[in-house]
């Protein structure tokens, strides 16, 4: 009797724990610079993230964080690594940078040399990996959305997304190419070759349709 009573307590203990861990949401943390911290905002791409979540019933299975501080580069990111993304334990970080390090080149002259980039990139990703987190590496989508790539910048923003790129393979992580994505979007939907207006405000922050572009794309290859 004392056996079969044993029996069923572990067998009560063992679905309570079960039932606790398929019940723990998966916590996604969204680590960059304003535009990941602008994605928070009602009509940001977090926040359109969480509202389709919630109207497909999947809500409660993920837990969506945002972590962007405006101006970040990739040197940012690696000194606040510890604090906003490893102490919040997360299981899967998107990390999504690389505007500021070749924008603040030319519009302030500190942007991040393209080895210097790679170093911290990768050690990011090493210490994340080191924690067995899930690691998705995004591209820089713009600064300037003209179509035929005569944007000041976009020599340098296709040279760091390859740098990108071929972390993603060397580490193994998930790739989201939002750079080829958004190219894509705009050699369609921008005959006028504006600089700015088609998925941006300014060639480099999201307006309405850029961030319903990017909350599509991350439930598809995020969640």
């Amino acid at each position: 009797m004392k056996s079969f009573l044993k029996t069923i307590s572990f067998a009560v203990v063992f679905f309570c724990l079960l039932s606790f861990t398929m019940d723990k949401p998966v916590r996604i943390i969204f680590f960059g610079d304003s535009i990941t911290q602008m994605g928070v905002d009602p009509g940001g791409y977090i926040d359109r993230m969480n509202k389709s979540l919630q109207a497909s019933g999947r809500a409660a299975s993920y837990e969506l964080i945002g972590a962007g501080i405006g101006g970040n580069k990739v040197y940012d990111l690696y000194l606040r690594l510890e604090d906003d993304v490893l102490a919040k334990s997360p299981d899967k970080v998107v990390i999504w940078v690389g505007v500021n390090d070749v924008w603040h080149k030319s519009s302030m002259g500190t942007g991040t040399d393209a080895d210097k980039f790679e170093k911290f990139y990768t050690a990011i990703i090493k210490k994340l990996q080191d924690r067995n987190i899930k690691v998705v590496l995004v591209t820089p989508a713009a600064i300037g959305e003209k179509s035929d790539y005569s944007n000041q910048q976009d020599g340098d923003l296709n040279r760091y997304s390859t740098i990108i790129r071929d972390l993603a393979k060397k580490y193994n992580c998930q790739l989201c190419d939002l750079r080829k994505i958004f190219h894509e979007y705009i050699l369609l939907n921008n005959p006028d070759n504006l600089d700015r207006g088609i998925l941006t405000t300014d060639g480099v922050h999201l307006n309405e349709k850029g961030n319903t572009l990017v909350a599509e794309t991350f439930l598809k290859i995020v969640l």
